[in-house]
């Protein structure tokens, strides 16, 4: 128990807890990221897109496409890695961007007035066939990219942040800050916003509810392309990284309070936050019971908890309300 203790006490440091909420934070910025695509689409269309996870994972395998055209290595230099990274952003958004707009005129436009299962069921095929698309024609193996942006910056005593961590974290509020701002001052947000509060009476004041549906599904994909390329210069991917990654994002967008854009954002910080204290500390504490592999039970024990107290979100307001 002594041992238990001191291994608990080690790590509840000031430079430790800062270093555990740098890693959460970086992380939690790609779920904010991918959970925005299920809170816009839920906020406009009450539709939980359960292949919106594959639509990233999608952007992932692009992203590996587009950096073994070019060799990079860890060895490259920057002015060849950022370029050829920027050119990955491009191409993952653009792919994803047109796959989002796809899957929603040929998958749920055909049921939008179908009883509310049928365009679940529907959204859960759609991601048995991207994966099995992948895992047919593409590759069926992890894989990662090779450490493109090596280095760090000291903040404090032993405390650091990556480079990779700095570039995660500023594209995601860049992103997140862009699309808040799309959604409150341009004609297409106040389309969604009209459309999410009541679709009947935007329709009778003009709106074009299918213009305003399709540019939905378009951001948020294109979102999902930017966290692939965030994710793929820390993580690995594969077939069924969708499926992982994608119900994180759900878990944050329900913790935040689904439908709501700032919650989403919120969400996602907070569970990459318990995923990295929990896989930090529980593990210490419990004595080795539970190591950091269990990361995504602490994930989810989270979102049960969230569920049990506050089922309807932190923030309950829905995105026409609150964007």
């Amino acid at each position: 128990m002594q041992r238990c203790l001191d291994l608990l006490t080690s790590g509840l440091t000031p430079e430790g807890i800062l270093q555990q909420l740098i890693n959460g934070v970086t992380l939690g910025s790609v779920y904010a990221l991918i959970a925005l695509g299920y809170s816009m689409v839920y906020g406009v269309l009450e539709l939980i897109n359960f292949a919106h996870g594959d639509v990233f994972m999608i952007g992932t395998f692009v992203v590996l496409g587009v950096t073994g055209q070019f060799g990079l290595t860890g060895t490259s230099s920057l002015a060849l890695v950022i370029p050829v990274l920027l050119l990955a952003m491009i191409a993952a958004m653009a792919l994803c961007a047109v796959l989002g707009f796809t899957i929603e005129k040929v998958a749920y436009r055909p049921l939008r007035r179908a009883p509310r299962l049928a365009p679940l069921i529907s959204a859960i095929g759609v991601s048995f066939f991207l994966e099995a698309w992948i895992a047919t024609y593409v590759s069926s193996r992890d894989h990662t990219l090779p450490n493109l942006l090596a280095g760090d910056i000291p903040l404090y005593a032993d405390v650091t942040i990556r480079y990779v961590q700095v570039l995660m974290l500023v594209s995601s509020v860049v992103m997140m800050v862009g699309l808040q701002q799309l959604v409150r001052r341009t004609s297409l947000g106040r389309g969604m916003r009209a459309v999410a509060q009541d679709r009947e009476a935007a329709e009778l004041m003009g709106v074009n509810m299918d213009r305003v549906i399709s540019f939905t599904f378009i951001i948020g994909s294109a979102l999902a392309g930017v966290a692939a390329v965030l994710w793929m210069l820390n993580y690995s991917t594969n077939q069924t990284i969708g499926f992982i990654a994608g119900l994180k994002a759900f878990t944050a967008a329900v913790i935040g309070g689904i439908g709501n854009i700032p919650g989403a954002m919120l969400g996602g910080f907070l569970l990459g936050l318990a995923e990295s204290l929990g896989a930090a500390y529980i593990s210490n504490a419990s004595c080795g019971i539970f190591s950091s592999a269990y990361e995504d039970v602490f994930a989810f024990a989270f979102l049960i908890l969230m569920l049990v107290f506050r089922p309807s979100g932190i923030m309950r307001e829905r995105v026409s309300q609150r964007a």
